[in-house]
């Protein structure tokens, strides 16, 4: 079984010399970065000093989902571990990976993030939401594999179909393609001994405003819920909470995702894969 770690980039230069050093001696048959036309010097970077790193160019800029897909179709391994250019990796990191990827039911495998637990995904006035669980020693259940720091199988998120451009540029597109995979019965894990160190450095706080973070990720939370959710008691609690953030205690700024997420409902496409789990039973999935 071959493995592919996978780095979209932008702007990273400093981290890539930081981090490719470890993840080069990290024992992957393939590292394969997506450089989505940079403005700094990170391709002269990759070209002079990683000469081990296949490198693709984006010519023009295609944001954080259709560069990981796209890395997804290039990578040569069955098992494709999606990294942040700022996540830094013990040198045996891949090692407690490969048995779990044996199974054909394992969509995904989180990293350890050292600090932060597995994913718990719950519902909460009338919403979908989630929260770090338990770090303990421990293989558990995720909610959802982090598209900075998770394995896949290549040949299941292809059948899953990657990373919806609904979502685009950022945020909720890995929370909704896990939660796609979990209610088709497949199974995302969380292993406590394949350890990285997330260090933040995103390029979205650097590009963006703090304003306009804010608006994506409640506008995709928004979409996240009208794609995924159709258990009817579900839909009803969230209409009724949804009202009370329009009109009270969020006040006037809670409309502008709101205003810009329906003006993207002509663009959900409800999964098309056969549904094994409820709503409820996928939403509940990390609970032990």
């Amino acid at each position: 079984m071959k493995f592919t770690i996978a780095i979209p980039n932008f702007n990273g230069q400093e981290l890539l010399k930081k981090n490719l050093p470890n993840i080069l001696n990290g024992g992957a048959d393939e590292v394969l970065v997506i450089d989505d036309k940079s403005s700094d010097d990170s391709v002269e970077v990759l070209k002079k000093e990683f000469s081990k790193v296949r490198l693709l160019e984006n010519k023009v800029n295609l944001g954080f989902i259709s560069t990981v897909n796209k890395l997804f179709d290039e990578a040569l391994g069955e098992v494709v571990v999606l990294l942040n250019s700022d996540v830094w990796v013990e040198k045996d990191f891949l090692k407690p990976l490969y048995p779990h990827f044996k199974n054909n039911k394992v969509f995904a495998v989180n990293l350890h993030e050292k600090g932060a637990g597995p994913a718990v995904a719950f519902w909460k006035d009338g919403f979908f939401q989630y929260q770090s669980g338990l770090e303990k020693n421990v293989l558990q259940k995720s909610s959802w594999a982090s598209g900075g720091s998770a394995a896949y199988s290549k040949k299941l998120w292809q059948r899953m179909g990657g990373f919806d451009k609904l979502f685009d540029p950022f945020y909720f597109e890995d929370l909704d393609l896990s939660f796609r995979a979990i209610k088709a019965g497949l199974d995302i894990l969380w292993e406590p001994n394949s350890i990285v160190y997330h260090q933040h450095e995103s390029t979205i706080s650097k590009t963006f405003s703090k304003r306009y973070v804010d608006w994506v990720k409640q506008r995709n939370q928004l979409l996240f819920i009208w794609k995924n959710i159709k258990d009817p008691k579900l839909i009803k609690d969230h209409k009724k909470n949804l009202l009370k953030r329009l009109f009270g205690g969020l006040g006037i700024g809670y409309w502008i995702p709101f205003l810009w997420a329906l003006l993207k409902i002509p663009h959900i496409k409800h999964n098309p894969t056969q549904e094994v789990l409820s709503d409820q039973e996928a939403i509940d999935y990390a609970i032990s």
